[in-house]
C-alpha cells in the first residue's frame, strides 16, 4: 500500500536533501509538500510517483489522508517565531461587560460564539499564523490581535493588550507535550513548555475569573489521560477548581456530529452549569461510556430533531465540480438554520467547488454512503469513510481540515457530484455567511476545519453568562 510522502521516501532510506535534488527542487520546497503546507501540481505527483515506482493517483490519496490525521499545531514547527505583529482594535470596548481573551485563537470561532451571546466582548486574541489572525481581526473589531509565538511573547504585555480579561478560553494544540511539570517548576521562558503549560501560565499571570480549555476528546486517551490528568492538576495548583464534559455539537443544533473535550475553571469555586441538550443524535460516542459525556436522551428530555445537512445547504443554488456561484438561489427553500446562517448577506461567498480529476469524477458518480458502495477496483486505498457521500437527512460526519477532497473524508455532496464547498463547510460549522474569511482558498477550508463551531461556543457563552450572573448575585447578597 503507498503511504504519503514523508513516509515513502523514509521507507526507501532517502534522506531529504538527496530526493529534494532528485526531484530538481529546493528542499524547502519538499519539506513544505510533506507538510500540505503549500498545494502540490499533479505533474509534481506524477515526478514523485516515478521516483517512488508507484500510481500517482494513490500516491495523492495517501498524502491528502495523512494530512487529515497529521497532529494539529502545524504552525507551532514551521512558522517564523521571532516575529510578532500587533494589531490594534479597531474599536473600544465598553464598560461593565466581561472582555474574553482568546488564545491559540485560530479563526475565532469559539470567541465568535461567545460575543455572539451579547454578553461578553473580545478584546484580545494570539495566534501563530497570519492568516488566521487576519480572519480574527476581520470578525473582532474589539480585539488586539497578536501574530506570533505564545511561548515567546511576554505574558503581561498579553494581558496588558487584551485589557486584563476576566475569561480566557483557548485550544491548545498537543504538540511537543511530554508531560505537565508541577507548576511551581514552570517558567514563562522556559523553551521545553508544552502549549498546553502555556495556557496554565497564562491562567496563573492573569488570573481571570473563569478559564475555558477547549480540545479533541482524543486527549481522553492521549498518553493514556496523563494529559488530562495533568492539566486538571496543574489548573488546580494555580487556585482554579476545574471540571470537564465531552460535548457533541449536534445536541444543540449545529448540523454535525462533532465532540469537543471542554474543561472549565473557576477561580472563585463556583460551578459550572453545563448546557443541556436541545436537540438529539443518534451517534455513538468516541469517547466511549464515561459518566462525563453529556448525553442526548429522548426518553427522559423533550428534544428536538437534530438539524441535518441538507437543513444547513439545502438552500444554497446547485454548482457543478469547478463551478462557483455567487448569487443565492432565488426560489431557495430556507429551514430555520438556513435562515440564521444566511442573516441579512445578499451576496454569496466562498460557494465554489474543487475541480476534481476524471478518475475522481468516476468515483464521486458512484459514491454512496460509505466506501463498500464503490466497486473494488476504483480505490486502492482509504478509511472507510473516504469517497462517500454525506447523508442529506442525518448531522454531517466531523469535518476535517480537507473536506473538499473526497479521499480524505467523508465530504461528497448529498446530491450533486462533488465535494463540499467552503461556504457549505462552513455552514455545517455553523459560522453565518456574513463571516468574512482571509487568505488563499487552501487557508481558509483548513481555518473552517479546525474551527470550534461558533455556535457550540455560544452555547457555552450562555452557561458561562449564567454562571456569571449567579455569582455576582451571591457578591451582592452577602454585602
Amino acid at each position: 500500500m503507498v503511504s504519503d510522502i514523508r513516509s515513502e521516501r523514509l521507507k526507501r532510506k532517502i534522506a531529504q536533501k538527496a530526493f529534494a535534488k532528485a526531484l530538481g527542487i529546493p528542499v524547502t520546497e519538499l519539506s513544505k509538500w510533506e507538510r500540505g503546507l503549500v498545494p502540490i501540481k499533479q505533474v509534481d505527483f506524477k515526478a514523485l510517483s516515478r521516483e517512488f515506482a508507484c500510481n500517482d493517483e494513490d500516491l495523492r490519496c495517501a498524502q491528502e489522508m495523512h494530512l487529515v490525521c497529521a497532529t494539529p499545531g502545524e504552525g507551532y514547527t514551521t512558522a517564523v517565531h521571532d516575529e510578532v505583529r500587533v494589531f490594534e482594535r479597531v474599536t473600544l470596548p465598553v464598560k461593565n461587560k466581561p472582555k474574553v481573551l482568546d488564545l491559540f485563537c485560530g479563526a475565532g470561532g469559539f470567541s465568535f460564539g461567545l460575543e455572539s451571546t451579547g454578553h461578553f466582548q473580545v478584546t484580545g486574541g494570539i495566534d501563530i499564523l497570519p492568516d488566521r489572525i487576519d480572519t480574527f481581526r476581520a470578525n473582532h473589531r474589539l480585539a488586539t490581535a497578536i501574530c506570533g509565538d505564545i511561548r515567546f511573547y511576554p505574558i503581561k504585555a498579553l494581558a496588558d493588550l487584551a485589557l486584563h480579561p476576566e475569561v480566557i478560553i483557548g485550544g491548545a494544540p498537543c504538540q511537543g507535550f511530554s508531560s505537565i511539570r508541577p507548576f511551581r517548576n514552570l517558567t514563562e521562558n522556559d523553551p521545553r513548555n508544552s502549549l498546553f503549560e502555556q495556557f496554565v501560565l497564562a491562567v496563573a499571570a492573569m488570573r481571570p475569573e473563569w478559564c475555558i480549555f477547549e480540545n479533541v476528546v482524543g486527549l481522553l486517551t492521549h498518553q493514556g489521560g496523563v494529559v488530562l490528568d495533568s492539566l486538571l492538576v496543574a489548573l488546580k495548583e494555580v487556585g482554579y477548581r476545574a471540571d470537564w464534559r465531552v460535548i457533541n455539537a449536534a445536541h444543540y443544533g449545529l448540523p454535525q456530529n462533532r465532540e469537543r473535550l471542554i474543561i472549565v475553571g473557576s477561580r472563585d469555586g463556583a460551578e459550572f452549569p453545563w448546557p443541556i441538550p436541545t436537540h438529539f443524535s443518534d451517534n455513538r460516542s468516541m469517547a466511549g461510556k464515561r459518566a462525563k459525556i453529556i448525553p442526548a436522551n429522548p426518553l427522559f428530555q423533550r428534544l428536538k430533531p437534530a438539524v441535518t445537512v441538507i437543513d444547513a445547504i439545502g438552500d444554497l443554488p446547485p454548482i457543478s465540480a469547478g463551478g462557483a456561484a455567487s448569487q443565492y438561489a432565488e426560489t431557495a427553500n430556507e429551514t430555520d438554520y438556513a435562515r440564521l446562517m444566511r442573516g441579512n448577506c445578499s451576496h454569496l461567498t466562498l460557494h465554489e467547488s474543487t475541480a476534481h480529476s476524471g478518475k475522481m469524477m468516476e468515483i464521486i458518480r458512484l459514491a454512496g454512503s460509505n466506501r463498500s458502495a464503490l466497486p473494488a477496483h476504483m480505490t486502492s486505498s482509504g478509511f472507510s469513510s473516504s469517497y462517500s457521500r454525506l447523508d442529506a437527512d442525518k448531522p454531517s460526519v466531523t469535518l476535517t481540515v480537507n473536506f473538499v477532497h473526497p479521499a480524505s473524508n467523508k465530504c461528497i455532496h448529498p446530491f450533486q457530484d462533488r465535494a463540499l464547498t467552503p461556504r457549505e463547510g462552513a455552514r455545517i460549522q455553523g459560522f453565518p455567511d456574513s463571516f468574512e474569511f482571509c487568505g488563499s482558498r487552501a487557508q481558509i477550508v483548513k481555518q473552517i476545519g479546525n474551527a470550534v463551531p461558533p455556535l457550540l461556543g455560544r452555547v457555552i457563552g450562555k452557561a458561562l453568562a449564567t454562571a456569571m450572573d449567579a455569582r455576582a448575585s451571591e457578591l451582592l447578597e452577602a454585602v
